[in-house]
């Protein structure tokens, strides 16, 4: 889980294109993070998911 757990693989994880920049953002917790920050309430995309349980079947 070490190697999957940032923001980015949250399905909280939000990318809000702006005109001259790229902002990301947390639906969740309701501001801007960044793609490697990590939060305990950290919830998986369902890919990251089978990835992780892959990986574990190893």
């Amino acid at each position: 889980m070490k190697d999957y757990h940032c923001c980015a693989t949250c399905k909280h994880f939000k990318i809000e294109k702006k005109s001259s920049n790229i902002a990301y953002f947390c639906s969740r917790l309701g501001y801007q993070t960044k793609t490697n920050y990590k939060f305990n309430c950290w919830d998986p995309k369902e890919q990251i998911k089978n990835l992780m349980a892959d990986r574990n079947k190893k």
